[in-house]
C-alpha cells in the first residue's frame, strides 16, 4: 500500500514536470518552434482541429515557420485562427503556404517573457508540493489505521520529501535553460 502511495506521488511529479516543459514550450524565444502553434485550432469542416492534424508544419529559416495545409481549401481557415490566436504574428499567405517570421525579441519583452517563466515555474511547484501534501495524508491515514507504525510514517515522509526535492530541482533545471534561451541575444 505505502509502495502504491510513493508510486503515485513519483508519477503525479512528473506530470507536473512534463507539463511544465509543454507550458514553456508555448513561450517564444525569438526563434522558430514550431510548438507555439500546438494550441491552434481551425475551424475545419465545422469541427475544431489542431493545426499539425491539417497542415506540415517546417523550419526553413531560424526565425520562420512555413505552414503547408495538407487540403489548400483550410489556408484561408489557417491564416484566420492564427491571427485570432494571442501569437501576436501576422500570416503571410502566398496561395499555396502561410510563412510566418518570428521577430526579434526586445531586451524589455525578454526580460518580461523571463518573469512569465517564473511564474509558471512557481505554479508547478506548488502543485509539486500539494502532491506532497496529498501522499503525506494518505501516509498519516494509513498511520491511523494501524497499517504502518509511526517510525516506518516519518521514514516515508522523508521518502516522500526527497521525491518532492528532486522534482523541484528539476523544475528550477528547466526554468534556468528556459530564461537563459530567453535572455540569450
Amino acid at each position: 500500500m505505502v509502495q502504491a502511495v510513493l508510486n503515485s506521488t513519483k508519477e503525479r511529479m512528473i506530470k507536473s514536470e512534463e507539463n511544465l516543459q509543454r507550458e514553456l514550450g508555448y513561450i517564444r524565444a525569438g526563434r522558430a518552434n514550431a510548438s507555439i502553434l500546438d494550441r491552434i485550432q481551425i475551424d475545419y469542416y465545422g469541427a475544431p482541429t489542431p493545426l499539425n492534424q491539417i497542415a506540415q508544419i517546417n523550419i526553413p529559416e531560424a526565425r520562420m515557420l512555413m505552414i503547408t495545409p495538407f487540403d489548400k481549401t483550410a489556408l484561408e481557415d489557417i491564416e484566420r485562427a492564427i491571427m485570432a490566436s494571442d501569437l501576436g504574428l501576422s500570416p503571410a499567405n502566398d496561395g499555396s503556404v502561410i510563412r510566418l517570421v518570428i521577430p526579434q525579441l526586445t531586451e524589455e519583452r525578454r526580460k518580461e517573457l523571463a518573469k512569465e517563466v517564473g511564474k509558471i515555474a512557481e505554479s508547478s511547484k506548488v502543485a509539486v508540493r500539494n502532491i506532497r501534501r496529498d501522499a503525506i495524508d494518505e501516509l498519516k491515514k494509513l498511520e491511523k489505521n494501524k497499517e504502518i507504525s509511526e517510525d516506518e510514517l516519518r521514514t516515508y515522509e522523508k521518502d516522500v520529501q526527497t521525491l518532492t526535492d528532486n522534482s523541484i530541482a528539476k523544475i528550477d533545471t528547466i526554468t534556468k535553460a528556459k530564461e537563459q534561451e530567453l535572455l540569450e541575444v
